[in-house]
């Protein structure tokens, strides 16, 4: 056997390596960007910051030491300058892919730390350079939410897209929300009866009502039923946030319809008293049409004065001789608890017209006698 040159003898010793080999080399120097490792090969290798690790702007002498094994795939043999580029993000990544694949594979609830809020959405940490990325839409089931108080709290979420090939992992929290909404729902729902006296909080107001937080479910509290008396706008009512009394009318499909109408509040329970048939009373005109005036007779119980019983003489319209505010007095010409209406008559309040000439039809003496007599001779001949 000839004599190797020195030159072949360590090119002997030297292990063979290519672009995709798994190694591992021992760091020799460390620089704020880069950092040059012995691998056991015939030249060092170099690993710069941005092969190292995905985050951004790293200095390397803040995780790496001199003498730190560290595990590396090969880039490349030759950078240009007799040095062998490694990477170790590469190498993390496909180990941070098996591990993404087994946790979307699973289906189960991760857990996490936010740890950067962006433009569209939140990362979250699932364990040291695991991370995921739930778009803004699928942060929350409220809209419009401020996503930057999430910022270092921890939150669970399921991860509902892997795709390695786009490096693409998006998280969904929303989905777990309306999960254990439709749960506190569900279980809300299953406390509930028609008939229950309850004691909610506004959380929504609208021009036909409001929606009542009922604890974990939500009614809706419709204009009309927001109380015996006449409300025309909610806003102007009641606020967000009010604790109001509502009794539950009907629950159909999920859905929970409320009142504020007591039945023993009810006001025609005393109208049947003070507005009975014939009586007298006195209301303020709160609003008019061609055919007659409502008149307020309380908060809650307004009565129709027609135009014809307004007065004796023929009155067009009902302007003619009211006004708006204007306090009345008449009687009550009809009740009708059923239908809730009540007629008034200030005509038949009047005195009896004084009879005249042209009204009074002129009426012949009589002689009683004579017209006594004329009767019994005529029942004779018959």
């Amino acid at each position: 056997m000839s004599e190797m040159s020195f030159e072949e003898l360590l090119n002997e010793s030297m292990k063979e390596i290519h672009p995709g080999d798994q190694i591992t080399g021992k760091v020799l120097s460390v620089h704020k960007d880069y950092a040059a490792l012995n691998i056991g090969y015939k030249a060092d290798g170099i690993i710069k910051s941005f092969d190292y690790s995905r985050e951004p702007d790293l200095d390397l002498t803040k995780v790496l030491h001199v003498g730190d094994e560290l595990k590396v795939v090969v880039k490349k043999l030759n950078d240009g300058e007799g040095q062998v580029v490694l990477s170790r993000r590469e190498l993390v990544q496909s180990q941070i892919n098996e591990k993404l694949k087994e946790l979307f594979e699973s289906g189960n609830v991760q857990h996490g730390k936010v740890i950067k809020i962006t433009e569209g959405g939140i990362v979250a940490q699932i364990e040291p350079e695991v991370t995921v990325f739930i778009p803004r839409s699928l942060v929350s089931n409220k809209s419009n939410e401020d996503i930057s108080t999430y910022d270092g709290k921890e939150i669970d979420f399921v991860i509902s897209e892997f795709n390695p090939a786009r490096n693409r992992c998006i998280g969904d929290r929303k989905r777990l929300l309306v999960l254990e909404e439709k749960k506190k729902r569900a279980d809300a729902l299953a406390k509930i009866h028609e008939g229950d006296i309850i004691e909610g909080t506004i959380i929504n107001l609208l021009d036909y009502g409001a929606f009542i937080d009922l604890g974990g479910i939500d009614g809706l509290l419709h204009i009309s039923e927001m109380g015996w008396g006449k409300i025309k706008n909610p806003k102007k009512t009641f606020n967000i946030g009010d604790k109001i009394k509502v009794l539950v009318r009907d629950i159909k499909d999920g859905k929970i319809s409320l009142t504020a109408k007591f039945p023993e509040e009810n006001p025609w329970l005393i109208a049947r008293v003070n507005y009975a048939l014939g009586k007298t009373v006195k209301g303020k005109v709160v609003r008019m049409t061609d055919y007659g005036a409502f008149v307020a007779l309380d908060d809650y119980i307004d009565a129709l004065l027609h135009v014809s019983e307004i007065a004796r003489e023929k009155i067009k319209k009902p302007e003619d001789v009211l006004t708006i505010g204007q306090e009345i007095e008449a009687k009550v010409i009809d009740y009708n608890e059923v239908d809730k209406k009540i007629s008034l008559s200030m005509k038949a309040l009047l005195p009896e017209p004084e009879p005249t000439k042209e009204n009074v039809e002129d009426v012949a003496d009589v002689n009683i006698e004579e017209y006594a007599k004329k009767m019994e001779e005529e029942n004779k001949e018959n």
